[in-house]
């Protein structure tokens, strides 16, 4: 299995500790652990083959401009010329995540004939188009897999119109994950909420709409309506812009913001504490972290993109996505009712219960490695 960057350590994780409790012998091969990191390996084994040199310097360098290109020019080296020993002896190599798809070709281009190559498309649109050099070429390289797994009909049908054959495309569906849970470290460090709180958490990048829902909460807030928003993740782009519009209009006391790599356990802690959950997004296939939040029962407001179309009415109440306008209302409606808050809440966790479990999710990965290894033997 190989994720180098760990974007998904906590999807990795669960797959791998669930393809190993069936019997398959799985390495994930990713990048030297972080404090921030919370899994631990359990029937799988664990590999830093990745960016070992860059990550001693994290500390050093930081996390801008610097590391960034010492982290690209070690992965272009480890991809051209590093050792295939951790792969040699593997009868599939399962891609999770190419986080820089020029180097990524290379690599993929000398593994390609020793074993078969699987790749988990999580996004048709992997880097939601504002990547630049690390998605040039991304298309490309899904031509070189045996076979792509997809969460849903949604992924599947975007890559059928890019010309991806029907037949090397498998559906094998995200089921509900659980982050580290809550320390009471944890808990003490998040204030407890006064007034209904809305929480925005995970990543922060321009697909996931945080100016959309900034925009519906000052339209809220100007009108006299009274609730907290909380922003707890790590940006990948500049939200300083943002942010200075809810100081400007005076209501810097509404606002949370916990920004950086925050651990799981800390993530947990800010799901506790909220009334509601938020993903503005303008676009996606799936989402880990919807999936991730399901099991607190709160409300989720989504978007109607990807996976949250064709969610059930009562689980998410949805909005169009990029209509701060409506989101807005979507929020009000929200906001003054604890009837609605707990109704839906309830049934996003009865939701999360019913979905399929990692057991099934290993269960249709190993169908899909049999199925290449009997195409190639």
């Amino acid at each position: 299995m190989v994720d180098p960057s760990l974007f998904t350590g906590r999807y990795d994780d669960s797959l791998c500790a669930a393809l190993g409790e069936q019997g398959v012998e799985v390495t994930l091969l990713a990048r030297p652990m972080r404090s921030t990191d919370a899994i631990t390996p359990n029937a799988y084994n664990y590999n830093p083959h990745f960016f070992r040199r860059s990550e001693a310097l994290r500390g050093r360098l930081g996390e801008g401009r610097p590391f960034r290109l010492v982290k690209a020019v070690e992965y272009t080296a480890t991809c051209t010329m590093g050792s295939l020993k951790a792969l040699a002896d593997a009868d599939v190599a399962h891609f999770q995540w190419l986080p820089l798809a020029p180097a990524d070709r290379l690599l993929l281009r000398r593994l390609k004939g020793r074993m078969p190559l699987v790749h988990t498309v999580h996004n048709a649109d992997a880097y939601h188009a504002d990547a630049g050099v690390q998605g040039k070429g991304y298309r490309a390289l899904l031509d070189l897999f045996d076979a792509l797994i997809v969460h849903g009909d949604t992924t599947r049908q975007a890559l059928e119109a890019e010309g991806i054959n029907s037949r090397d495309i498998h559906v094998a569906p995200h089921p509900p994950m659980r982050l580290a849970a809550a320390k009471p470290a944890d808990l003490r460090g998040i204030p407890d909420a006064v007034v209904p709180r809305l929480l925005f958490f995970g990543t922060i990048r321009p697909y996931k709409g945080v100016d959309i829902l900034i925009d519906a909460c000052l339209s809220l807030w100007g009108t006299g309506h009274r609730f907290e928003l909380v922003i707890a993740g790590k940006p990948f782009m500049n939200i300083a812009p943002v942010l200075d519009r809810v100081r400007d209009a005076g209501f810097a006391d509404r606002l949370i913001t916990d920004l950086g790599f925050l651990t799981e356990s800390r993530l947990d802690a800010h799901m506790a504490k909220a009334d509601a959950i938020i993903f503005p997004y303008r676009q996606i296939d799936s989402s880990g972290a919807f999936l991730s939040a399901l099991h607190h029962g709160k409300t989720m407001v989504t978007s109607d993109v990807g996976m949250f179309a064709s969610l059930p009415d009562d689980v998410a109440i949805r909005t169009p996505a990029g209509n701060a306008a409506a989101l807005a209302q979507a929020l009000l409606r929200l906001l003054e009712s604890p009837a609605i808050r707990q109704a839906t809440g309830a049934a996003a966790r009865a939701y999360g219960d019913s979905m399929g479990s990692w057991k099934d999710m290993a269960s249709v990965t190993i169908d899909v490695y049999r199925s290449v290894m009997a195409e190639r033997a």
